[in-house]
């Protein structure tokens, strides 16, 4: 499976041939470099360990450092893991850029979404508001949590007030507008999940779309 590691710029436009708008996301990646194999006769599967991003060697702890050693690699300050189908295409130090896509493509972006912290069910869960008059006393609370004495508890998985967002989000079949070998940035069609300068993860799409 292809897939490479990158940072959410953000999101602009650009005209395709027929000269129509189209919101795109840059994602920039970089030089994603192979740390590690992993094999099923040593590890039970088929993947690769593959480390994004600069850092400072002060800030690598010191089993980090001793696997990046291990490799002959520079520290990275992420590291990852792609199952791939044909271990032997892969060699410890092979560099990964952005032009393992293709412009038409279809891809997943995989990513953390925002955080909010604690909301209530009006925004978390899109619940309607009570009547806003001022005789209401109802505005935005939440209603009946229980049932009848049947039951007598709150169900477990009720929609209520709680923590937003910071979940892992995957976007499936996204289309790959652009590809910046040059920049080692990607323009993706639509929206993906997480903030500015967020982590990525971009793969080839699994359930592809007629």
């Amino acid at each position: 499976m292809k897939a490479i590691l990158g940072r959410k710029v953000g999101m602009t436009q650009v005209f395709n041939e027929q000269g129509d708008v189209v919101p795109v996301t840059v994602v920039e990646s970089g030089d994603i470099v192979v740390v590690q194999k992993k094999t099923v006769e040593k590890d039970g599967y088929d993947a690769i360990q593959v480390g994004f991003g600069d850092i400072k060697i002060k800030n690598v702890t010191k089993p980090l450092k001793g696997h990046y050693e291990k490799s002959k690699v520079e520290p990275k300050r992420f590291l990852r893991e792609f199952r791939v189908d044909n271990i032997a295409d892969y060699e410890v130090g092979q560099k990964i850029g952005v032009d393992i896509f293709q412009v038409g493509e279809k891809v997943d972006v995989i990513g953390t979404s925002k955080g909010k912290g604690f909301q209530g069910s009006i925004k978390r869960h899109g619940h309607h508001t009570g009547d806003m008059s001022h005789g209401s006393k109802f505005h935005r609370l939440r209603g009946s949590l229980g049932a009848s004495a049947g039951v007598g508890k709150v169900v477990k998985g009720l929609k209520a007030h709680g923590h937003m967002g910071n979940e892992r989000v995957t976007i499936l079949n996204l289309e790959v507008v652009k590809v910046d070998a040059d920049k080692n940035a990607i323009l993706l069609k639509g929206a993906i999940p997480g903030p500015k300068k967020g982590l990525v993860k971009v793969r080839e799409a699994v359930k592809k779309s007629k």
